[in-house]
């Protein structure tokens, strides 16, 4: 029988549909919801709540996670219960499990396909070393103590040296600046460039971290239009007209979610918009190590350098857990008002990081990682080619850490949701909309499992939750 449920959601921080679940696991808690119940069509409790079916669609995908739910494409979902004697007498619990199982580790949690990060390639031996030599002579003071704003010399000089062999990027390593990692960069910048209302122009979908640093400043972000090239000049030049923004985020090489990279004629012309309504450019280059270097367009930083600020990230190509990315500033913009946001955000950036970074730029493991990470990435992109077929669209580079599948967004949820009860978890499909006519699909992030067999397993299961009926006729396909 459907369980009559009226959930009471306090206002509090936080998404709506993370308050939905917690407000369901509550009254599940109190004996409000009984084990075995069954609970209202997810249409049906948007409607009861006058919320959108995708938040409940949400909300209900993330108590299935939780344990609270068990729930059935055609049969609806039913309330698991929370103590462990009680079990719900129902036909496909042990098709659930079997699934769970296949998906994955010993340890009984879910792959991620959520986190875009670099596949690991065997860092913990050359980090020993590192540190060791650091110790050995004697230069791991600097790790223990406040350090100055924008960095150490030392670190700075090999950002330098690395941007220049890997990047092709000529900067002096006094105008470089060290931050805490690509999402305080980004923070660091938009709170230096912006103030609260402004708006920042941005690709229609674009990275989640940009989003969370706008909302959070109180900045409006105003999605503009794509193609498969990314950024279209003339969609970019009427918002400019528009809304008057004064700065443009991008991501210019494989662009974050879409994984789509402007071409040189592209960059050109995004350059000369950006010159005739005098738009600052913030291009975060996250990726740009994953481009081939015989084909890879310059930086837009290169090509109008007079208003580009330039972040390059060493968290996407060599160690996530240095926490290092470095920033470049154009001419026109203050170099103090961004050392006033460092002190005010973090007051200087951690050393450790930066100074095993120096050390392996010097010694040439920076290089022979990354070159590594690089070769891994591109196996695991052949290998999600081979599963997810002409589903997904082909990246903007031979090699990719994430991959873009274009879906509806009705689509798109249902997809999740099914990938989610077999374990994968999935980046959300409205995480990265900015606007109503974002593109739309799912970001499959590569990088994330531990080895490619993992990786191989969870690609089945997003190829199969893509290819459901229900989902393929949302689709279209049949």
């Amino acid at each position: 029988m459907t369980q009559i449920w009226r959930p009471d959601i306090p206002p509090s921080p936080g998404p709506l549909y993370a308050r939905l679940t917690d407000a369901l696991e509550r009254d599940i808690a109190a004996g409000i919801l009984p084990a075995g119940g069954r609970l209202p069509p997810q249409r049906d409790l948007a409607h009861t709540l006058g919320l959108s079916v995708g938040t409940v669609t949400k909300a209900y995908a993330e108590a299935e996670r939780r344990g609270l739910l068990l729930a059935h494409v055609g049969r609806g979902s039913f309330i698991r219960g929370t103590s462990p004697d009680i079990a719900i007498a129902t036909s496909f619990d042990s098709v659930a499990s079997a699934s769970e199982a296949k998906a994955t580790g010993p340890q009984g949690t879910g792959i991620d396909l959520r986190c875009n990060i670099p596949p690991r390639v065997g860092l913990s031996r050359a980090l020993e070393r590192a540190v060791a030599d650091l110790a050995a002579s004697g230069q791991l003071e600097p790790a223990v103590q406040y350090i100055q704003a924008s960095g150490l010399r030392s670190v700075r000089e090999a950002g330098a040296a690395w941007l220049a062999r890997r990047y092709g990027l000529a900067c002096d390593p006094a105008d470089l600046i060290q931050c805490n990692g690509g999402q305080h960069a980004i923070t660091l910048v938009l709170s230096s460039l912006c103030r609260p209302g402004d708006t920042v122009l941005c690709e229609s979908a674009t990275f989640y971290g940009a989003r969370t640093a706008a909302e959070h400043m109180g900045l409006t972000l105003r999605g503009v239009a794509m193609d498969e090239e990314g950024l279209i000049p003339s969609a970019l030049e009427r918002a400019a007209l528009e809304t008057r923004a004064r700065v443009l985020f991008t991501v210019p090489t494989l662009q974050n979610p879409t994984s789509r990279t402007m071409s040189l004629s592209r960059r050109q012309d995004i350059a000369r918009v950006a010159r005739q309504h005098d738009l600052t450019l913030f291009e975060d280059d996250a990726y740009y190590l994953y481009a081939d270097p015989a084909d890879r367009p310059p930086p837009l930083a290169a090509i109008a350098p007079e208003r580009t600020v330039y972040l390059a990230s060493i968290s996407k190509g060599v160690c996530p857990g240095f926490r290092l990315a470095f920033v470049t500033l154009p001419p026109n913009v203050a170099r103090e008002r961004i050392m006033r946001g460092i002190r005010a955000l973090g007051y200087c950036p951690p050393a450790l990081g930066g100074m095993i970074f120096a050390r392996w730029v010097a010694d040439g493991t920076a290089d022979a990682v990354a070159d590594a990470v690089q070769a891994e990435a591109a196996a695991r992109l052949a290998m999600a080619r081979q599963i997810l077929g002409p589903a997904m669209d082909s990246p903007g580079a031979a090699r990719s850490p994430h991959v873009w599948v274009p879906l509806s967004p009705l689509a798109a949820q249902r997809t999740l949701n099914h990938a989610l009860r077999a374990g994968v978890d999935l980046t959300p499909p409205e995480a990265c909309c900015v606007s109503r006519d974002a593109e739309s699909g799912l970001r499959i992030c590569l990088g994330a499992p531990d080895d490619r067999p993992t990786l191989e397993r969870a690609l089945h299961i997003v190829r199969d939750a893509i290819h459901e009926p229900a989902i393929s006729e949302a689709r279209g396909i049949i």
